[in-house]
């Protein structure tokens, strides 16, 4: 039996438990569908239970009794702070610079940080259309801080990707107006923090088991590495039970 298999959690319950961890502190967060969403509900049920939580569809604060399935669910509604519409959210609270953390997914990412989740393959004649960028976009550009949660692989972090839905740090001189690029992406396989002089990705932190090999096996480019490489703590079991029980009875969203 090798040493993935004897760890008790699967590769993505370590991400999203990772990614949990990086909303210690903060405040106001801007939830994206998908991984981001399970890894905020389970910050602020841990590290972060003053975290207010932003949807798009136009929901401030709010206190979902369960994993809402998706941005419009009725369960983002009861106990919230807020209501509003789309509009005023964007344009009063996201644009109006007042979200300090921005939580991504993201299809392909590159070594500054780019997200693509539009197209793979050429725009007009694509291999796989995405679903787009919804409000992607305007989160990376305008939030203080910008997360990234996505599985890693050849095919996820490449050298190029097909189009840039939501700007990173560009080719490493991104502009002031346009925010202040990704600080941190976590994967099954670590945790990656940026350069501050070149924008450029690089790993801070292992998780349990996955070597610099891995890392690099799973990377399109010749990734950076921090000099003090840390070992990712491994999900408590207190994590593990909010996560299978409470927030994805079934295991869809973390296998």
């Amino acid at each position: 039996m090798s040493a993935a298999e004897e760890r008790p959690y699967t590769p993505t319950e370590m991400m999203i438990v990772a990614s949990a961890r990086q909303l210690a502190g903060e405040r106001i967060c801007f939830v994206g569908v998908g991984p981001p969403n399970i890894a905020c509900n389970l910050a602020k049920r841990t590290v972060s239970p003053d975290l207010e939580l932003v949807y798009e569809a136009g929901v401030f604060g709010s206190v979902p009794a369960r994993l809402p399935l998706s941005i419009g669910d009725p369960t983002l509604v009861t106990g919230s702070l807020q209501v509003t519409s789309m509009f005023e959210l964007f344009a009063y609270y996201l644009q109006a610079g007042r979200i300090d953390v921005g939580f991504l997914g993201a299809s392909q990412i590159d070594r500054f940080g780019n997200i693509n989740t539009t197209t793979i393959g050429e725009y007009a004649h694509p291999t796989v259309r995405l679903p787009g960028s919804g409000g992607a976009c305007e989160i990376a550009i305008n939030a203080r801080k910008v997360f990234v949660i996505m599985p890693q692989s050849k095919r996820s972090f490449v050298e190029r990707i097909d189009f840039v839905t939501s700007p990173g740090h560009l080719t490493g001189k991104r502009p002031a107006a346009w925010g202040a690029g990704p600080s941190a992406v976590i994967t099954g396989l670590g945790v990656y923090g940026f350069d501050d002089e070149t924008g450029e990705m690089e790993l801070a932190s292992l998780h349990p088991g996955v070597t610099l090999g891995d890392v690099r096996e799973a990377t399109g480019w010749e990734m950076r590495v921090a000099g003090d490489v840390r070992e990712t703590p491994p999900p408590s079991d207190e994590e593990l039970r909010l996560m299978r029980e409470e927030l994805g009875p079934g295991g869809a969203s973390t296998r």
